[in-house]
């Protein structure tokens, strides 16, 4: 049995729920992003319900319907090829996403819109931009590395956009030293500004 999770987006987060899963007598269950593998295990709705429980203060939560799964399936796709992928040039996400889940882009793209309030390539670029400000933070690549690395074609490119979603620079943004970063499970419709 799978359950598919709900802000489950980092290393840290898999960590915390295999620690929980271990409290509630889950030994063998694999947890990847997005999801706990119970293997040949059948889950009773108590037993689901009391797990859900556990993990809600937290910020995590089993996800029910197919159309939230499968919007939850493209956010970590996309997540884990910006901020944990290591072929970063040329990556087409809408051939990436339709492979991964051997579906339809254009209706994957409908639905997520649908469900997020906003498209994947908005989602996309809110990640980028994410991943933008924790590179200026670490300062240890210049602006026309950070634009090579995430495939942006210049940074002017890159500035450009930085500065449409936050209103700043990313010069005036490494100097606040990433007062504003958002949690890349936090990213949301409203941090997108067209």
């Amino acid at each position: 049995m799978i359950l598919y999770i709900k802000n489950m987006v980092c290393n840290r987060c898999i960590v915390f729920i295999k620690t929980e899963l271990k409290q509630l007598g889950y030994h063998n269950a694999k947890v990847s992003l997005g999801e706990i593998d119970f293997a040949e295990a059948i889950l009773s709705d108590e037993d689901i319900k009391k797990l859900n429980e556990t993990m809600l203060p937290h910020g995590f939560e089993i996800i029910g319907d197919k159309i939230n799964k499968l919007v939850e399936k493209i956010k970590l796709i996309v997540i884990e090829e910006i901020h944990y992928g290591t072929q970063k040039r040329n990556t087409n996400f809408s051939a990436l996403i339709s492979n991964k889940l051997n579906k339809d882009y254009g209706h994957l793209s409908s639905m997520f819109s649908e469900r997020e309030g906003l498209t994947i390539e908005q989602f996309i670029i809110l990640q980028k931009i994410e991943k933008v400000k924790e590179l200026l933070v670490y300062d240890e690549l210049n602006l026309n590395e950070i634009a090579e690395e995430l495939d942006y074609s210049s940074s002017s490119h890159l500035s450009t956009q930085f500065k449409k979603v936050t209103g700043l620079t990313p010069t005036f943004y490494k100097q606040l030293k990433g007062e504003k970063r958002v949690a890349i499970d936090k990213v949301k419709t409203n941090n997108y500004i067209d």
